[in-house]
């Protein structure tokens, strides 16, 4: 597979091999929702939380004896039957909504991602940026620049979640000239997820031949665990066999 690379300024400056094990894998629609939402949950932080009848101050006397009065039987005032007293199954802040992720599956589902978000023609390789200094006004040239590649043309006007920039490395003077775009988000491609990558319509990596490299680590680093697991089955399965036929016998 082949994809041109671009320059700051919009042209096209040469072409890069993209591996088929990371840029062209079909959709998986299950295993992208399941990470997703895990993802989601394990960044999800409790605010809201009420008061049951052990936190609510007050109610230490009963409020009126137990018979004789006619009126139904209470222990305290600070019940849940009563105005002002605990919340009965309300929200807690000690709750826990995190969600295992298995690393293989994060992998496959940043892979799935990638290989949708180029066959939506959505991904723009740029060779470098260059910015001698912090200059917003230059970001927007570069914005502009770019919009004018064929199927990027809403990179200038698309209002919400833009694009994602990825950078082979870090580089302040790129990052705080895109910080005034709120529609857009500047960050290293070792930290892409696919969350954060499915949160934009384009995503802009910048070195794609170090990014490209990254990629290859996670993917030959997958591939080898997949190796093992399957000798690890292969091993069980003999074991079972043999132990069936000495069953047998």
């Amino acid at each position: 597979m082949e994809s041109k690379i671009y320059n700051q300024e919009g042209k096209e400056t040469g072409k890069i091999i993209l591996p088929e094990s990371i840029f062209d894998l079909p959709w998986n629609n299950n295993l992208v929702h399941q990470v997703v939402v895990s993802m989601q949950a394990n960044a999800r932080k409790p605010i809201a939380h009420s008061k049951d009848r052990s936190d609510v101050r007050g109610g230490g006397r009963k409020p009126w004896k137990q018979k004789g009065t006619g009126q139904a039987r209470h222990g305290s005032i600070r019940s849940p039957l009563w105005r002002g007293g605990g919340i009965t199954f309300g929200p807690r802040n000690d709750k826990d909504y995190g969600k295992k992720i298995n690393k293989k599956m994060k992998t496959k589902t940043l892979f799935t991602v990638l290989s949708r978000k180029l066959k939506d023609n959505e991904i723009i390789f740029i060779d470098r940026f260059i910015f001698t200094e912090p200059k917003t006004s230059e970001a927007k040239k570069t914005i502009s620049s770019l919009s004018n590649i064929a199927g990027f043309e809403k990179l200038a006007t698309k209002r919400k979640n833009t694009a994602l920039f990825l950078l082979g490395e870090k580089d302040r003077n790129t990052e705080k000239s895109f910080r005034n775009f709120s529609n857009m988000s500047v960050g290293e491609a070792r930290n892409m997820d696919p969350l954060k990558i499915l949160t934009y319509k384009y995503l802009i990596i910048s070195d794609p031949d170090n990014t490209i490299k990254f990629l290859k680590n996670k993917s030959d680093k997958l591939n080898k665990i997949n190796k093992l697991n399957t000798a690890d089955k292969s091993d069980k399965q003999k074991k079972k066999k043999i132990g069936k036929i000495k069953k047998d016998k």
